[in-house]
């Protein structure tokens, strides 16, 4: 793998349709665009100004992005909001805005309905669970201990050894 130890100059012109492009193949956080420009050699001055101009002509915007974002996340795979908020810092939102957008999102749904919606889809599979395989199954899903215990106490399963770290 080749590695650039020099910034390539280009326009800033060239650097905003560099980014442009990148940007118009799906939505991007402000830090993964960073990290394609600086992966393509252009200097962290130049990426600062891409970014912000993109950013003023909207096609760059971390809050729309998070939020829609989650809101397909949560459609397509429910999971719970540790999870969520590890996803979306992990395409660089910064944990602030993360817990901001997904405190948002949880006003309007309640975990303990999505949980249920993991288990029933597990369960439509053909699939039957052990107490213990669903508490793992929520947990991987990142939903949080409690929601876990409403989740057990609603379908009577026994609370046996089900958190694991």
């Amino acid at each position: 793998m080749k590695t650039r130890a020099h910034a390539t100059l280009l326009s800033p012109d060239a650097v905003i349709q560099l980014a442009v492009r990148f940007v118009a193949h799906r939505d991007r956080t402000i830090a993964q665009v960073e990290q394609f420009l600086t992966s393509r050699g252009v200097s962290p001055l130049q990426a600062t100004h891409a970014i912000r101009r993109l950013s003023n002509l909207r096609y760059l915007d971390d809050v729309a992005y998070a939020q829609r974002w989650v809101e397909r996340r949560l459609a397509a795979r429910p999971m719970g909001q540790e999870r969520l908020k590890a996803e979306l810092q992990a395409k660089g939102v910064a944990d602030s805005l993360a817990a901001q957008v997904i405190a948002d999102a949880f006003r309007a749904v309640n975990e303990a309905t999505l949980a249920q919606r993991v288990l029933k889809a597990a369960q439509r599979r053909g699939r039957r669970l052990t107490s213990t395989q669903v508490g793992r199954l929520l947990h991987q899903r990142g939903f949080a201990e409690e929601t876990i215990d409403h989740v057990l106490m609603t379908f009577g399963m026994n609370k046996e050894c089900v958190h694991e770290e």
